[in-house]
């Protein structure tokens, strides 16, 4: 079994391909644009929290990136790795003590529970969509306040949940490609399962593929948390039928993924356990990296779950989301060290050396040679284009944050998928859960 873990999923991977590969890249297009007057505080020094690395280059070029700031700003900076699970109690300490790191790059929701304690990005935000093409559709969902154009925070990247799966195993079930319909998938599945193949999504608490997975459900059988008011609407006709169909989904499945977290279904890829998941490209890169699973990697193939109501993209984007709290001593440092490691410059290293596991929030990058070094690629390109978020189809907030970091999309299709409720009894035990925190 070839083993995957968080730490190590690309240790050579897409850093040694940003370093050779990419010796000679192209520029991405820029307009003129001028930055923001943001004279730095004298001493100043910066904390730094953001999620541990899935990619080891991500970790890499990121501290990089920040040892250049410190060099041609004099300005000291500590980056801390914390865990995807520990990442919200920690910003959540920082948050409600007024203490600690001064920049959070938090997940999607994060900045709208603690919106009151930051500082405004708008200036910052206007600079970068200006030279940059503009901000896509989701960063700008999750960057601003919502109902309004302030920026709170300032999206970085995002990392999609396509349908990776073994392409010989599929043909072997009759398919040639991944159905657009769930019907069709259902089928695909089944007929997988039945030659030895099965399917592995994950029904636990994960913030990506928990996530990814129950939210793709609900969003492709057109239901949602909340209508465009706010008022709770996930006890719907939609929503039954999400999780009638994926309880019979689940039978397709391989044992335990009701526990499995955002690296599970990693090695049970890479160990041959499962033939098709969602995931973002780090699984991808790590096996075509290794010489003993690269030839599961020729093998795999990368495409769009089935999409929702009217053929929309109907997947979930795990979002980086960077926060610069009030508290901080050096405001006007914090905000120039995100506007440098968003510039081409240091931005378009990064985000080849992820190997486009972080997409861009900026539609100039997607000129970056990175979506050019490989076509399977081509379908995480366009990640932050999706229409749906987390709380969708309501307002961004602290409510919709709350449901997401409870997971109670997740739990509830848990329970239905495994026969521990039925789909109506889960679909309460959501509605009344979600209610907690819309408080309708």
């Amino acid at each position: 079994m070839n083993r995957i873990t968080r730490r190590g999923t690309l240790a050579l991977g897409a850093g040694a391909m940003a370093a050779t590969t990419f010796g000679a890249r192209a520029a991405v297009p820029v307009k003129d644009a001028t930055a923001p007057r943001q004279p730095l505080e004298n001493g100043a020094t910066l904390r730094v929290l953001r999620p541990t690395k899935f990619v080891d280059a991500d970790e890499t070029i990121f501290r990089e990136n920040t040892a250049k700031f410190t060099a041609q700003t004099g300005v000291q900076v500590r980056v801390d790795f914390a865990g995807w699970e520990d990442l919200r109690p920690q910003t959540a300490v920082a948050a409600n003590t007024g203490a600690g790191p001064d920049v959070v790059v938090g997940w999607a929701d994060d900045p709208h529970i603690y919106a009151d304690k930051l500082l405004d990005l708008t200036e910052l935000a206007g600079y970068l969509g200006q030279k940059y093409g503009g901000w896509l559709a989701l960063p700008q969902r999750f960057g601003k306040k919502w109902g309004t154009e302030q920026w709170i925070s300032l999206p970085m990247g995002g990392t999609g949940a396509p349908c990776v799966y073994r392409i010989s195993w599929a043909k072997e079930a009759g398919y040639d490609s991944i159905p657009t319909d769930h019907e069709g998938f259902l089928k695909l599945c089944q007929n997988m399962k039945r030659n030895g193949h099965p399917a592995g999504f994950a029904l636990g608490n994960a913030v990506g593929d928990g996530n990814a997975y129950c939210n793709w459900l609900l969003w492709s059988h057109g239901g949602m948390v909340v209508d465009e008011a706010g008022k709770v609407a996930i006890n719907s006709p939609q929503t039954i039928a999400a999780l009638r169909y994926a309880k019979e989904l689940y039978q397709t499945f391989i044992p335990g993924t009701l526990s499995w977290g955002d690296v599970n279904n990693n090695r049970a890829y890479a160990a041959g356990e499962i033939g098709v998941t969602q995931n973002g490209v780090s699984m991808y890169f790590s096996l075509k990296n290794d010489p003993r699973t690269a030839a599961i990697a020729e093998d795999t193939g990368m495409m769009r779950m089935p999409t929702g109501p009217a053929g929309k993209m109907a997947e979930n984007v795990l979002l980086l989301n960077a926060m610069v709290f009030k508290h901080s001593r050096y405001p006007n440092a914090a905000k120039e060290y995100l506007r440098f490691m968003m510039e081409q410059e240091q931005y378009d290293p990064w985000l080849i050396g992820c190997g486009g596991y972080w997409s861009h929030p900026l539609a100039a990058y997607a000129e970056s040679e990175v979506w050019k070094s490989d076509p399977k690629l081509a379908v995480y390109r366009d990640t932050n284009t999706v229409e749906f978020w987390s709380g969708y189809k309501g307002p961004i907030g602290v409510a919709s944050g709350s449901v997401a970091a409870d997971y109670v999309v997740v739990q509830m299709f848990a329970a239905a998928s495994s026969g521990q409720s039925t789909p109506e009894e889960a679909v309460r035990e959501a509605e009344r859960r979600t209610r907690r925190y819309y408080r309708s």
